[in-house]
């Protein structure tokens, strides 16, 4: 089963690193392949977050794509906000929150089917 986990973890790194977000493959994944708790699963993602995206924080910075100073306000509120969704994941019950998640995925997926690319 640590095979399934490791593997659960690379695609999901590459997947954030790339700016998609590796909740939406790593919490199915944990939730549906390795039968771990909605909480469970949630929770993972954040402690999986944290170092994936000071990585790609990193990487974008050297790359001359951050202006850090415009940007440590929208950190700081998104701190704020991570700290208050967490405290709301606690709280609900786990069906409730695996609806809910599922439903988000769904939403973005069809935002994302039907957004339009700009031409680059």
């Amino acid at each position: 089963m640590w095979v399934v986990y490791i593997i659960c973890a690379l695609i999901s790194g590459v997947l954030a690193g790339m700016g998609m977000g590796g909740g939406t493959l790593l919490i199915p994944a944990l939730t549906l392949i390795c039968a771990l708790p909605q909480h469970s699963a949630q929770f993972i993602n954040m402690v999986v977050f944290i170092p994936t995206a000071i990585a790609a924080l990193i990487v974008h910075k050297k790359e001359g794509r951050i202006e850090l100073k415009r940007t440590l306000f929208l950190m700081l509120c998104g701190l704020v906000g991570g700290a208050i969704g967490a405290i709301i994941a606690y709280i609900l019950d786990a069906d409730f929150l695996r609806h809910g998640f599922g439903a988000f995925l769904c939403v973005l997926a069809v935002i994302r089917f039907f957004k339009k690319q700009p031409d680059q």
